[in-house]
C-alpha cells in the first residue's frame, strides 16, 4: 500500500493547480485515462507509469459521447469509491473524476458537433465501422484530458488495440505533444482479458468467456500451416460453436494501418482483432500473429 495521500480532483482548475505544483517540483506527469470500474489491468498502467518515475493522474469518466448505444451506456459499471481506494493503494498521485457538466458544459449534443477529428482509416474499420461516432467521441474526451492535464505521457492498455492507433493519430493531427505508451494486455489466470465489462457476466458466461483467448492463442500455431482466410474461419467457427458466444467481427489486419491482410506475406506486423458477444456483454480481445 502506498503511503502517499492521493488528491481527488473534480474540476479542470483543480487539475491545473495540481499539475503546476508537480511541474514546480520537477516531476514528469503521466495520465491514465479510464472510465472507472477499475481492475488489475488499469492498475498495471499506474505501475508502469510509476516505474518511469512519473507522477500519475488517473481520470475516471464514463464518456457519454463515445457510446452510440444508450443501453450500453446505462449498463456500464460505476464503482467510484472502490476505484478511489484501489488507486490510492496503487500510488496514484491524483484522480480526476469530473462530472459530465464539467467536461461538456454546453451539453452532450453540442459536444458531439463541436469538432470533427481527422482520424484517417484507422478509425474507419472494425469498431469504427460498427459503432458510428465512437472514435470521434474517444478522440474528443482524450484530447480534452490531454489539454487539461498536459501530461508528458499517456498510458493505454493494448486490449484496446484499435483505440491506441486512433489516439496516436489524434495526437498527431491535433498537434498534442504527448508520448503514447501502450502496455500489454492483463489477463485473468484462465486467459480472459481483464475488462470492466467482465463484472456484467453471469457465472456461466464467465466460465465460457476465456474461450475467446484460447481460440485466438490456438489460431497462432494454426496460422503457420494455413491461409489467412482459413485462420479467420477457424476462430469464428470455434467461438460461434460455444454456448453464449457470438462473434460480431474478427479481422486479421496489418498492425500499423489496421487494414485487412489477405496473405501472411503482406506485412511483418499482423494482428487479429475480435469482438464477441458473451450473452449481452460485448467483449474485445486481440492476438499478434506476426511481429517485426
Amino acid at each position: 500500500m502506498s503511503d502517499v495521500k492521493m488528491d481527488i480532483l473534480r474540476t479542470s482548475d483543480e487539475v491545473a493547480k495540481c499539475v503546476e505544483a508537480l511541474r514546480k517540483a520537477g516531476r514528469t506527469v503521466a495520465l491514465v485515462p479510464t472510465m472507472g470500474a477499475l481492475h488489475a489491468g488499469h492498475l498495471s498502467l499506474v505501475e508502469a507509469a510509476r516505474k518511469r518515475g512519473d507522477a500519475v493522474i488517473v481520470s475516471l469518466f464514463v464518456n457519454p459521447v463515445q457510446f452510440n448505444d444508450p443501453t450500453d451506456l446505462a449498463r456500464y459499471p460505476r464503482t467510484e469509491d472502490a476505484d478511489f481506494k484501489l488507486l490510492e493503494e496503487a500510488g496514484a498521485h491524483a484522480v480526476f473524476a469530473p462530472s459530465v457538466e464539467e467536461i461538456y458544459p454546453d451539453g452532450i449534443d453540442s459536444a458531439r458537433m463541436s469538432h470533427t477529428f481527422d482520424l484517417g482509416q484507422v478509425a474507419e474499420v472494425m469498431e469504427g465501422r460498427l459503432r458510428p461516432g465512437h472514435f470521434q467521441g474517444v478522440a474528443l474526451i482524450v484530447s480534452k484530458l490531454f489539454r487539461m492535464v498536459c501530461p508528458d505521457r499517456g498510458y493505454f492498455g493494448e486490449k484496446d488495440f484499435q483505440q491506441i492507433a486512433v489516439i496516436r493519430r489524434m495526437a498527431q493531427t491535433e498537434g498534442i505533444d504527448v508520448e503514447i505508451v501502450s502496455c500489454p494486455i492483463c489477463r485473468a489466470e484462465d486467459g480472459l482479458a481483464l475488462s470492466s465489462r467482465n463484472s456484467l457476466l453471469t457465472p456461466d458466461q464467465r466460465n465460457v468467456a476465456p474461450e475467446i483467448h484460447r481460440a485466438l492463442a490456438d489460431s497462432v500455431e494454426y496460422s503457420f500451416d494455413h491461409s489467412v482466410g482459413s485462420t479467420h474461419d477457424f476462430v469464428v467457427e470455434r467461438l460461434d460453436s460455444r454456448p453464449f458466444l457470438r462473434v460480431e467481427y474478427f479481422e486479421i489486419v496489418d498492425g500499423r494501418s489496421l487494414l485487412p491482410v489477405r496473405d501472411w506475406s503482406e506485412s511483418d506486423f499482423i494482428v487479429g482483432c475480435v469482438t464477441v458477444y458473451c450473452g449481452e456483454v460485448r467483449l474485445i480481445d486481440n492476438i499478434i500473429y506476426r511481429k517485426p
